[in-house]
């Protein structure tokens, strides 16, 4: 196992520390109301704590669970392409493990779900060899969920990020809902520091070929602190470019699909 620490006594005798290892956690949508107790616990136990979090005042939290924390987020930069923020944070985790410290990585949300860089470190950190695991959390569809009062099993879920939804134009079904993500950065490969809402025309048309440039659809950004909304807006299709910007797009069915009754009497739910 790479990553093995030793530890001389006193007396001159070497002991075998716990190896290097890295658990990736989130921190939940809400400042610290929403972290787990395994997610404190890892948090608390790492030799170094990394994090990525968009909440202010939730990395000063978090260096003061873990004296031993670094900011992640010092990687981004207007105009960097984002891809090149994500290895520099991996490549930063992983020079972490190689000296043989016990990591911690902590992102917004759920660690996985739409964070790239959660992702590629574990993929990188276990062909290193290094025992990796990730800790589930609470994500902004989870907050959706209950915020909107939808429930993904009453006509069936589909969930895109926003961008290469437009791009490669998936055939999806408008009898079933549909969640988009990241439009602050919807056609945007860079780190853009403000919302980006340049390409919501482009959407609109999108969506609108399908649903209906009256369909009404839900403008969504969850709540950030305990105590405090949700921001919520409902739009028409047609003013989506004019909406001053979002995080999260629901779209509900705007159509019944038909039951198959041949199945129905295959499955005995009807009479012959």
């Amino acid at each position: 196992m790479r990553g093995t620490r030793l530890s001389q006594s006193p007396g001159g005798g070497v002991t075998e520390l716990p190896p290097a290892v890295l658990t990736v956690v989130g921190t939940g949508m809400k400042l610290v109301s929403q972290l787990t107790a395994e997610a404190r616990e890892a948090i608390r136990d790492a030799d170094v704590l990394l994090h990525a979090t968009q909440t202010p005042g939730m990395g000063e939290w978090l260096a003061r669970m873990n004296a031993r924390s670094v900011d992640l987020t010092q990687y981004y930069e207007p105009g960097r392409d984002r891809w090149v923020t994500y290895r520099m944070m991996v490549d930063r985790a992983l020079a972490e493990l190689d000296g043989g410290r016990r990591v911690c990585a902590a992102f917004y949300g759920h660690a996985g779900v739409y964070v790239t860089p959660s992702h590629d470190l574990i993929r990188r950190a276990r062909s290193a060899g290094y025992v990796s695991e990730m800790l589930p959390g609470i994500s902004a569809e989870d907050c959706l969920f209950a915020d909107l009062g939808v429930d993904p099993g009453r006509h069936g879920w589909q969930s895109y990020d926003a961008t290469p939804f437009l791009v490669y134009r998936p055939d999806f079904d408008t009898s079933a809902g549909l969640v988009l993500w990241q439009l602050d950065a919807l056609g945007h490969r860079d780190y853009q520091p403000r919302h980006e809402r340049s390409n919501y025309e482009i959407l609109s048309r999108v969506l609108g070929e399908r649903y209906g440039a009256d369909h009404v659809v839900t403008g969504y950004h969850a709540a950030q602190y305990p105590g405090v909304e949700p921001l919520i807006a409902e739009i028409e299709i047609a003013d989506l470019a004019a909406h001053e910007g979002m995080s999260t797009l629901y779209v509900p069915p705007n159509m019944q699909r038909p039951a198959d009754r041949d199945m129905l009497r295959e499955l005995g739910l009807i009479e012959s």
